[in-house]
Order: structure tokens, then C-alpha cells, then sequence
């Protein structure tokens, strides 16, 4: 049977026999794997005019809102990916990693539509006015790029790798292309086949492809994003590729690293963050099999608790049941094959030319409901190094299983060179209860790692582990980790889209940026806005309200209100040496006063409440006598859905205040947030 990939909006296989499947724990067959015959320009044509015509005329939050209906639908199926995770070797741990992390990355991503606007571009950052006269300004903006994400994933990640990638791009307005790892692509398959089939995504947003990219990177334009992860030689051939080179194609890499752990000198046998030590790297080397790109094959040890270490975590490893992962006293599957197996063990073979076996066995493994020959089985092997400032090999060969090395250091300052002969890494940990210790670390080591994990007893019951990524986190690293970035949250989506800077009146780019931009005019409102339901605002409806006088009794009266007696809002101060010249307000006191002049509050109006504000800024100092008045703009306007049907249909609208004096200075602006009723319930 050959697995069907799902392209040009159906289901097809590939032609000819193949690449065999085969289940990682029984050695028996599968299915086979193919694109042969495969049109890949059709392919990406497909994404480019369906899919991406599609998603980039929808908004963030319409976008935002389809990742969390396709997290929602795969959880009513979990049952079944769980069992079709079991064939690639992964425990019941490895599979919650791999299926319900990567549906968390979906929720994560998902709820970022709160921080988006509600356009289908990204109007980002701050204005910049470039002109005297207010007439001539500066923006950004980020537009989704008009081709496809392709994404060439690892074998030990099958669904996360798929979904932690595909929820940036989608909320970005970009179509994707996944190409997994061949040897688990039917677990792949099985969660496309479950989104395709719910219907949520346009069509071509996703395709499928199981079996090879064929000629599909010789493909691509400018408008195209590759993600690649796996091997620092792979990526390389494939970076290298010639219309990816010739169209300047964007390509993050993010390769398989030698990730180092750091057991600090202060923490010492019998402290909490000892065993903590111990279990991270037991779990590290255990979970998965020790098939992660973020695994543990580094451990860096204070030379004198090297053997306490050594024989701590041999006795942690002896206690890790190995075998079938159905059964209910396995910790540890197998590697995802048998052709991985071997590439592990030749890898271990080399590095055994001058690093000592200290715990495991290369030749056999003892397992629990299982055939070891007939499953990818593989005893965890503890190697050691006792000097790692004049090897090479074990700072340049991984082992992509179950093996981490242990290593002894003199001083933390050659701790940080022995974790930078790596030549860069995705994660690095340091355990230490000593927050200087800690600080050190980072400073000294930062450079070479895409993320650090500081851990000790305070976050040892939350932490995620030294394993992890996290959405809202970048995940990548420097040199040898492929130098690239994904996720990152906000940051992971601007990967998928082309920044533009803007330069134009503030008129002009109110318009085209939809956000109501300082300096524009407004549009005079012919009722009150907070009269007006969310549908009837109009972005640059605007009034400018009636005027009030600053005096010493309102200052007094303020000061005491709130219980601010800052000495500037003192009459009887002696000002001199100070920024000011006499007592001066509270800015707090003008914002005050200035939402009394714009609120309209003595009926019952579509404003629900006050959400809160987004930015705030005093300008000028205002003394008594002085008289302020507001310029009062609706800038944003950004819809919310209902969380329950009987909630009340409401958008959040952001309103730009300009507090203005006299002179018509600006003494203050700010960005406030109302909850705002709609007109259709």
C-alpha cells in the first residue's frame, strides 16, 4: 500500500513501490511511501493561488480563529493518533510531547490574535513623523508574502514539528506545504486526513507530501519560506540549492545540536537542585528515546562531583524500563527505525575512540514485551570524557539517540568555553541555586545557545524542562544549530510576511493602514461615538470637547483623593533645583479630567467598560491657570467572539486622546480601550 499525500485538493499516491514503513517497536510492515509523478510546480502554484488567496484576505483574528477550531476537532480524535503513535517507538510521555504539545502550539497561537489587529495586515510598530509641519510621516507595515510555506520536517517530531509550524504561518496568511520525515509520515497523514476532513482550512491552505520533496525547491520564488529541521548536512545540501540561492528564498534552519547541561559548583549531593540534575538528564537521554534536537548530549560536571554524578545518574538510567510502549510499566520506546538504530550506534562507534563507556550496552538491551532485534531498541549508553578542552570529536559527533557524554570542568569560565566548542547549540541548561552564578553563565555562554534555562528549586515544579519549546519562545540557535529562528510568538509570524516602510500625510496612511494615525483629520462625529454600537464607528471619527481650568484646589483635592503628595504637587515647595517652577498637576489628575471632558456617561450607552490602556505619555508640565481640553479619536477597531453563545457580540475599539493646552501644545497623549456592544446580536 503506498500512503497518499494530499495535494492540489485531493488525495493521491505517488507512483511506483516506494519507501518501505515500517513499526519501530515489531518490525513489521506498514506502508510505503512516494511522490513519484508528482507536478510539484502544480503543487506550489495551487498554494500560491488558492491557498494564499484565500488566508491573506482574512483577518488575524478570523485566521486566529481557525487554528483554535482545528485544536478543538483534533482533541476529539485523540485516541486514535495516540494509537498510530505507539507504531513510531514512542511512549505514552513521547506521544503526549508530540501530539497534545503540538495542539497546545495551535491554542498558543490562536489566542495571539488578541495582540493583532483586526485587518488582514499588520500595521507594526510605532509612526514616525518626518516632517515640521506634521504633513509628512513614517510607518510600517507587514503584508503576508504571496507564496507558500514549505516545511521539511524531522522524523522525531511527526505531529508537533507539523503543527508547531503550520499554526505561525496560517495566522500569518500563508498557505503550507509539510514534507515530513518519511519514516512516520503516516502518522503525519493521519492528522491532515482528520483537519482536511473537519473542513475548517480553505482550500490550499495545507497540502501533504509523504515520500521525497522531489524537484519541488527548484520551484520556488521569492515569496516562498523554507523551514527546515534535521541534520546540519542535510540543511546545508538543501540551503545550497540553486533557485533558492538565485531568488533569495528565505530558509531557517534549525539543526540538530550538541545541547550541553551545566551542573553548577554550588549545588552539592543532597540539595534539591542535585536531584533535579539528575532527573533532567535521565529524562533528556530517556524521552523520546533520546531523538530530539533539543537532547542532552553534553554534561558538564565540577571535576571534583564527577563521580558522585556518574554513579547518581547510572543508578537514575538502571531504573528506566525499556520496551513495548503500550505496556504500562515502559518508560522508554524505541528509536523511530532501525536504519536510525544503526546510524546511533556508528556514531557511538566513534565517538568510543576516545570517550569510555560507563553505563549501557551497544550489543544488547534488555526489554519488557518485546523483540530487541525485531524493534529499533537501544540500551541509554552514558558515555564519558575526561578531557574535553583537547577533544573534537565529542563537540562535533551526535549520537541522535539515547547517549549523552559526561565531562569534567575546573572553574564555571571553562565550563562556558567547553559548551562553546559545540560552535552553537539550540538549548543549553545551567543548574545552580546561585542567582550570580546563573547571570554569569548567561553573559559568558549567551552567544552560543538560542535559549538558556536557568533551573533550580523555585521553578522546579513549572519548568517545562531543558527539552522544550515553548510557542511564545524563539527556538533556534546560532552556527552549527542552523542560525535560524521559528516560533517566538509574535516574532514567528512576522518570518511568514514582508515588511514595508510607509511614507505619505498622515491622511494618506490612515487610509491605507486602517488605524487612525496622530496628525490626520478627523471626522466629525454628528453624535457622541460611545452613542454609536461597534458596526456604526467610523476609524478617524473624532471630537474635540469643551475646555477646563487647572487650579490649586483641584491639585489639593487630587493629592488627597489618591494619596499622592509627590512634592511637586505641593503649593508650599521650594522649587528651586527642580524641572519645575511652581506646583505642577498630577498626570494622572489630567487623564482624569480629560476622560470627564470625552466620557458621555448619563445614559445607558453601547460602551460596556473600560479595557484599559495601551500607552500613556505626559508631554508638558501643567500648572494652575493652565486649561486643557481633549481631541478624542476612534484609531482601531478590533472585533471579539463570543466565548459562550449567551455572551454579549462586542468588539474592543481603541480610542487615540490627545490632552491639549491652551497654546495647543500637547501635554498628553494616550491610547484607551473600550469594550464596545454590537448592533447584532
Amino acid at each position: 500500500m503506498v500512503l497518499e499525500s494530499y495535494i492540489l485538493g485531493k488525495w493521491i499516491a505517488g507512483s511506483g513501490e516506494g519507501q518501505p514503513l515500517f513499526n519501530a517497536v515489531n518490525g513489521q510492515y506498514i506502508a510505503s511511501a512516494s511522490t513519484n509523478g508528482f507536478d510539484m510546480a502544480a503543487v506550489l502554484n495551487y498554494a500560491r493561488t488558492k491557498g494564499n488567496n484565500a488566508l491573506r484576505k482574512m483577518t488575524f483574528q478570523e485566521r486566529g480563529l481557525l487554528l483554535k477550531a482545528i485544536a478543538l476537532h483534533l482533541q476529539q480524535h485523540l485516541p486514535e493518533l495516540y494509537a498510530l503513535s505507539y507504531q513510531t517507538g514512542a511512549t505514552k510521555a513521547d506521544s503526549w510531547v508530540d501530539i497534545e504539545g503540538g495542539i497546545g502550539n495551535l491554542f498558543s497561537y490562536a489566542s495571539l490574535r488578541r495582540k493583532l489587529p483586526d485587518l488582514p495586515y499588520w500595521p507594526e510598530g510605532e509612526a514616525h513623523m518626518l516632517g515640521k509641519a506634521k504633513t509628512f510621516m513614517g510607518h510600517h507595515i507587514l503584508l503576508p508574502k504571496e507564496g507558500a510555506a514549505i516545511h521539511i520536517n524531522a522524523y522525531n517530531f511527526p505531529v508537533w514539528g507539523m503543527l508547531e509550524k503550520i499554526a505561525v504561518n496560517i495566522l500569518a496568511g500563508v498557505p503550507a506545504i509539510v514534507k515530513p520525515a518519511t519514516v512516520g509520515c503516516y502518522l503525519t497523514q493521519a492528522v491532515v486526513k482528520k483537519i482536511v476532513a473537519s473542513g475548517i482550512l480553505p482550500i490550499g491552505a495545507l497540502q501533504l507530501l509523504c515520500g521525497s520533496t522531489g524537484n519541488l525547491l527548484d520551484e520556488v520564488n521569492a515569496q516562498d519560506t523554507i523551514t527546515f529541521t534535521g541534520s546540519a548536512h542535510t540543511g546545508l545540501k538543501l540551503k545550497t540549492t540553486p533557485a533558492i540561492l538565485q531568488n533569495n528564498v528565505s530558509f531557517t534552519m534549525e539543526a540538530d545540536s550538541l545541547n550541553a547541561i551545566v551542573l553548577a559548583e554550588d549545588v552539592a549531593p543532597g540539595m534539591p537542585e542535585w536531584d533535579l540534575f539528575i532527573k533532567e538528564v535521565r529524562k533528556e537521554m530517556t524521552l523520546k528515546c533520546g531523538q530530539r534536537c533539543t537532547g542532552v548530549r553534553r554534561i558538564l560536571v565540577p571535576e571534583n562531583k564527577i563521580e558522585s554524578v556518574q554513579k547518581d545518574l547510572s543508578e537514575a538510567l538502571a531504573q528506566t524500563v525499556i520496551g513495548n510502549p503500550l505496556h504500562e510499566k515502559v518508560r522508554m520506546g524505541s528509536l523511530a527505525g532501525q536504519a536510525q538504530r544503526q546510524e546511533v550506534l556508528q556514531q557511538v562507534q566513534i565517538l568510543l575512540k576516545n570517550n569510555e563507556l560507563v553505563y549501557g550496552n551497544i550489543d544488547s538491551v534488555e526489554v519488557l514485551d518485546a523483540d530487541a532485534q525485531a524493534g529499533a531498541f537501544l540500551s541509554p549508553l552514558l558515555l564519558r570524557n575526561n578531557h574535553p578542552l583537547h577533544s573534537t570529536e565529542v563537540h562535533h559527533i551526535e549520537a541522535f539517540g539515547p547517549v549523552s557524554t559526561l565531562m569534567p570542568y575546573r572553574n564555571l569560565d571553562e565550563a562556558i568555553v567547553i559548551t562553546k566548542l559545540g560552535k552553537g547549540s539550540l538549548v543549553s541548561t545551567i543548574v545552580t541555586a546561585s542567582a550570580t552564578t546563573a547571570r554569569d553563565y548567561v553573559l559568558g555562554a549567551g552567544t552560543y545557545h538560542g535559549r538558556i534555562l536557568i533551573l533550580n528549586q523555585e521553578c522546579a515544579k513549572e519548568n517545562t524542562g531543558h527539552g522544550s519549546p515553548l510557542p511564545m519562545l524563539v527556538h533556534g540557535g546560532p552556527g552549527r544549530a542552523g542560525g535560524g529562528e521559528e516560533m517566538g510568538g509574535l516574532r514567528g509570524i512576522q518570518h511568514y510576511m514582508q515588511r514595508v516602510a510607509l511614507q505619505g500625510s498622515p491622511n494618506m496612511l490612515t487610509v491605507v493602514l486602517q488605524q487612525y494615525q496622530q496628525g490626520a483629520s478627523g471626522i466629525p462625529a454628528s453624535i457622541h461615538p460611545f452613542k454609536k454600537h461597534f458596526e456604526a464607528l467610523i476609524i478617524g471619527e473624532q471630537i474635540i470637547t469643551p475646555s477646563i481650568t487647572i487650579t490649586p484646589e483641584l491639585i489639593n483635592a487630587f493629592a488627597d483623593l489618591s494619596g499622592d503628595h509627590f512634592y511637586a504637587h505641593l503649593q508650599n515647595t521650594d522649587f528651586e533645583g527642580t524641572m519645575f517652577t511652581h506646583q505642577v498637576a498630577h498626570g494622572y489628575l489630567i487623564l482624569s479630567l480629560s476622560a470627564g471632558l470625552f466620557v458621555d456617561s448619563y445614559e445607558k450607552n453601547p460602551v460596556l467598560l473600560n479595557y484599559g490602556i495601551d500607552e500613556l505619555r505626559f508631554t508638558k508640565p501643567v500648572y494652575p491657570g493652565m486649561s486643557i481640553h481633549v481631541q478624542f479619536t476612534c484609531k482601531e477597531k478590533i472585533s471579539q467572539e463570543r466565548k459562550e453563545p449567551t455572551d454579549i457580540a462586542r468588539g474592543i475599539v481603541k480610542w487615540l486622546v490627545e490632552m491639549i493646552d491652551e497654546t495647543n501644545e500637547l501635554v498628553g497623549i494616550a491610547t484607551i480601550l473600550t469594550m464596545v456592544k454590537k448592533q447584532q446580536q
